[in-house]
C-alpha cells in the first residue's frame, strides 16, 4: 500500500467516526486518500474475505475497458457517477491516453474527499475539460442540472453515464428503502439518444458457495459499520438497463468484459473462476 494522506488532514464535512464506503475503496485500490478507521475497516474485510481486494482492482479495470470501448465508439462527454476518489487511475486520464484532448469528464460524488481530491488533482493538471461537483445521485434530476451547469455536457450529443460499483451501495430515500433502480430509470430518461450506461454491481448468485458464504459475512460488516449494500441477482441487474441494448458480450463477470481492451499500461487480472470476480459488469446503448 502507498503511505496514507496525513489522519490529522480532514476537509471540511468529512466524518471521521465511520468509515467511508469511498476511501475504503481508495485503499483496496492502493489509494492514499483514507484514514485510520477506513484501513482498520478494510483490513478486517480483506481478512474476512482476502479476495475483495483483487474483486475491487478487475471491476476497475471494467472501467478502464469501458472507457476505452466507448471512445472507440466515438464518445467524447462521460459523467461519472460516484466517481469516489480519483486513484489509480481515472476516466479522463483512461480517456486522454486514448485520445489526448477530446473528452470531457464530469466526476460527481458526495463524499468530500473525493470531490476534493478529483479537483486538487484537476486544478494541478490545469486542464478545464474536467471537472468534479459535489451532488447526491438519489437526486437525478437536479444532480443533471448541476452537471449540465459546469458547461462541459452537450445535451444534444451522446453522453457515457458510469455507475461503477455504485448501485450495489444502497441509495435509501427518507423511509430507509432502497430507491436504486429508480433512479436509474429517471436517468435512463435523462440521457439523450444514442448515449451509453455502464454498470457493474456485485452479485451472490451464480459465485462458488464458498465465495457466496465470505459476500454474506462482508455485507453484515459494510451493513453494521459503514453503508449498508445489496447484492442483486443477473436478472435485477439487468433490469437496471430497461430497453437500453447491452453491447456484446452483455451482462458478465468483470474481467470477461472486453478484456482486449485492458491496456498494456494495466497489468489485468485473472480468476480461475470469473465468477470468483463476483460482480456483473455491461454497457448498454440508448435507442
Amino acid at each position: 500500500m502507498s503511505e496514507p494522506i496525513q489522519d490529522t488532514f480532514a476537509p471540511a464535512g468529512v466524518d471521521l467516526d465511520r468509515p467511508s464506503i469511498a476511501r475504503i475503496y481508495d485503499y483496496y485500490l492502493g489509494g492514499v486518500a483514507n484514514w485510520a478507521i477506513d484501513r482498520e475497516f478494510a483490513d478486517r474485510a480483506m481478512q474476512a474475505f482476502p479476495l475483495i481486494q483483487p474483486i475491487a482492482k478487475a471491476n476497475r479495470l471494467f472501467l478502464f475497458r469501458a472507457v476505452r470501448h466507448l471512445m472507440g465508439l466515438g464518445v467524447r462527454q462521460f459523467v461519472d457517477l460516484g466517481a469516489g476518489v480519483p486513484t489509480m487511475g481515472h476516466t479522463h486520464s483512461v480517456a486522454d491516453a486514448y485520445e489526448r484532448g477530446t473528452a470531457r469528464v464530469v466526476y460527481v460524488d458526495n463524499e468530500p474527499v473525493a470531490v476534493a481530491h478529483a479537483q486538487i488533482l484537476l486544478e494541478e493538471e490545469g486542464d478545464r475539460r474536467h471537472t468534479a461537483i459535489n451532488a447526491d445521485i438519489r437526486a437525478p434530476r437536479r444532480l443533471w442540472d448541476q452537471v449540465l451547469e459546469t458547461g462541459l455536457i452537450d445535451p444534444d450529443k451522446p453522453v457515457a453515464l458510469l455507475m461503477i460499483a455504485v448501485l450495489h451501495v444502497q441509495q435509501r430515500d427518507e423511509r430507509g428503502t432502497d430507491i436504486g433502480a429508480d433512479i436509474v430509470a429517471c436517468y435512463r430518461d435523462l440521457l439523450p439518444s444514442g448515449s451509453y450506461l455502464a454498470i457493474s454491481h456485485v452479485t451472490d448468485e451464480g459465485v462458488p458457495a464458498a465465495i457466496g458464504a465470505k459476500l454474506a459475512e462482508v455485507k453484515q460488516m459494510y451493513d453494521a459499520s459503514t453503508s449498508p449494500v445489496i447484492w442483486r441477482s443477473h436478472r435485477e441487474i439487468a433490469d437496471l438497463f430497461g430497453d437500453f441494448e447491452l453491447l456484446d458480450p452483455g451482462l458478465t463477470w468483470t474481467p470477461n468484459w472486453h478484456p482486449e481492451e485492458t491496456g498494456s499500461q494495466h497489468a489485468d487480472l485473472t480468476f480461475d473462476d470469473p465468477s470468483k470476480s463476483v460482480i456483473y459488469a455491461a454497457v448498454g446503448r440508448k435507442p
